[in-house]
């Protein structure tokens, strides 16, 4: 009976450790720019900007001038993301930053159930990172919703909209800004489980923006 009963407990810690490695959930940037919802959409993951700092900013910087008037909110950060066959608990893809309009090469890893870690470098020569702190369920920043949806599809925001803060590292050099705690969600819903979509409307909405359905399978 001993037995069994510490095997028990042994399946429910693997169990615990499991789910604590799951990057799926809401992220708070390292300097409080930003949440970022995290979703895995048949087995990649992707994760767009939730909510913002400075609301109604838009992405003037990105490469594609059709898309430099649509509003950041809502859009893809984390884009199509897999799992390293080799290194524990970590995911590979590409990261867009907003705020210089560029993309990287970026790796995210659960380092504990309450921190991300998120990597990325330009020809492996600029390379930053941050630590990001996951959202505690009531107190998350979570302002997409399905009325917001088409501001990832290149909806203007309003007249003087301001440029988008970086989730993402500034260059080394740069001060930092204050901190921001955001407000209470008005809406959302908690994220899905991996690789499962369909069981939240949110995470089924945001598999279904154009740029994530229609990525190729790596």
């Amino acid at each position: 009976m001993r037995k069994l009963a510490f095997s028990g407990m042994f399946l429910l810690a693997a169990s615990g450790l499991a789910q604590a490695a799951d990057p799926v959930g809401e992220w708070r940037d390292e300097d409080s720019n930003a949440t970022i919802r995290i979703v895995d959409c048949n087995s990649r993951v992707w994760g767009i900007i939730a909510s913002e700092k400075t609301p109604g900013t838009i992405d003037k910087n990105n490469p594609d001038k059709a898309k430099r008037t649509r509003a950041t909110l809502g859009i893809p950060i984390l884009l199509n993301m897999t799992k390293d066959e080799e290194e524990k608990d970590k995911w590979e893809g590409k990261i867009y930053d907003p705020i210089r309009g560029k993309l990287f090469s970026s790796s995210i890893q659960v380092k504990s159930p309450n921190t991300l870690r998120v990597e990325g470098c330009v020809a492996m020569v600029l390379c930053g990172g941050q630590t990001w702190t996951r959202v505690e369920p009531g107190t998350s920043g979570f302002t997409y919703t399905p009325l917001l949806a088409k501001a990832a599809g290149g909806a203007a925001p309003a007249h003087g909209a301001k440029a988008a803060p970086s989730p993402f590292p500034a260059p080394i050099g740069t001060p930092k800004t204050a901190g921001h705690t955001p407000p209470k969600a008005a809406a959302g819903a908690k994220a899905g489980v991996s690789g499962t979509a369909a069981t939240d409307p949110v995470t089924a909405e945001i598999c279904a923006i154009p740029e994530i359905a229609t990525a190729p399978a790596k």
